[in-house]
């Protein structure tokens, strides 16, 4: 990548001293610009790269130490392709809200236009949404095309669910209890909904297929950041699957945070090994 070149400009400074390193900020910046980085002085918040950040502070507002400030300094020049590319890797989601806040404050170009039509995986099905199971019980109940004694009701609450997708800052994770599950044992479990993701919320990974490390270095995040309640790890009895509890647990330990763990081994038959 070429390097950006410098220019006196609005950006975002942090007082390292102020910042505890709770991450509220982090949310509230369309651009994802920021993130949580482990110093010897505990965890802190750090700009990402420079070229991301476009000076306009909507991240202001949720410091609670007021660690944030908007200084104009010599500094590399924002690159909004940079910063959709680099929203589209780690927050897909945000993409959306991104283009919003570019439109709010006149930065909306043709350009810009053109990346909104590419939105990541070809849909908007990455934005961040959470619901009640009480309106789709209503449908089940209502169906009368469909023999409603075979319907089941679905538990899930929130979307994305797979882990390369979802935003770690998503508000349904504040206060929540999560569940992550390897992507197969729904599948091999017939009542995996009611069981393990019922007043849940819900993640699914392959630890055998997926990028190890960015999952560890993403649920590391999450957990810094939100409010978890508990975390519930579901994997498959093939030995590559109980990789996912390893992320999970060094997640946890990455994050400084004692969270409540406890995790279920579904055999390939369908049944509950521990």
């Amino acid at each position: 990548m070429t390097k950006q070149k410098k220019a006196v400009r609005k950006i975002i400074k942090i007082d390292e001293e102020k910042c505890n390193g709770c991450g509220l900020c982090i949310p509230s910046c369309p651009e994802q610009a920021l993130q949580i980085v482990e110093t010897k002085n505990g965890p802190k918040v750090r700009l990402v790269k420079e070229l991301y950040c476009d000076g306009l502070g909507a991240c202001l507002g949720n410091c609670p130490t007021g660690a944030l400030e908007v200084v104009e300094t010599e500094a590399e020049q924002y690159d909004d392709a940079a910063t959709i590319e680099h929203i589209k890797k780690v927050a897909p989601e945000m993409l959306e809200t991104h283009i919003k806040h570019m439109k709010e404050h006149g930065m909306y170009t043709q350009e810009n236009s053109n990346k909104e039509d590419n939105l990541p995986c070809g849909c908007p099905g990455t934005i961040s949404s959470s619901w009640n199971t009480s309106s789709q019980k209503n449908n089940i109940e209502n169906n009368t095309i469909h023999n409603v004694s075979q319907s089941i009701e679905s538990k899930l609450t929130n979307w994305p669910i797979q882990l390369t997708l979802v935003n770690p800052s998503a508000p349904y994770f504040q206060n929540a209890d999560i569940v992550i599950a390897a992507d197969c044992t729904a599948f091999s479990y017939g009542n995996f909904h009611n069981e393990f993701i019922k007043d849940k919320i819900l993640i699914i990974a392959c630890p055998k297929l997926d990028d190890i490390e960015f999952y560890k270095n993403k649920l590391t995040q999450m957990f810094k950041t939100a409010n978890i309640k508990s975390v519930s790890v579901v994997n498959m009895e093939v030995p590559c699957c109980l990789g996912i509890q390893n992320i999970v647990k060094e997640a946890i330990k990455n994050s400084g945070k004692k969270i409540p763990y406890c995790d279920t081994t579904i055999g390939i038959k369908g049944n509950i090994i521990s």
